[in-house]
């Protein structure tokens, strides 16, 4: 099972969506809450080249994007193969 790591932040209605759809697929997730935290907010930023937005999703370290990326790997059918690897 890949690694799954998504950086979300409080009252995100994205991040629900991401989570809801990583969750419908039993994907065991690592959930960073960046709301509170400037370390954590500058360590997702490094990651996702420049972005600042959230959510961030990586799936075996690789940067996905955010919550319409995921979306449209599931749309083109190539998630469930990301999450098989």
């Amino acid at each position: 099972m890949p690694k799954v790591e998504i950086y979300t932040g409080m009252m995100c209605g994205y991040c629900t969506r991401a989570l809801r759809l990583l969750d419908s697929k039993d994907v065991v997730y690592r959930q960073i809450d960046v709301s509170m935290s400037s370390k954590l907010r500058a360590e997702m930023r490094d990651r996702a080249g420049g972005r600042t937005s959230v959510p961030q999703i990586f799936i075996d370290g690789a940067h996905i994007g955010g919550c319409r990326e995921l979306y449209d790997l599931e749309g083109a059918g190539k998630l469930d193969d990301l999450l098989a690897a």
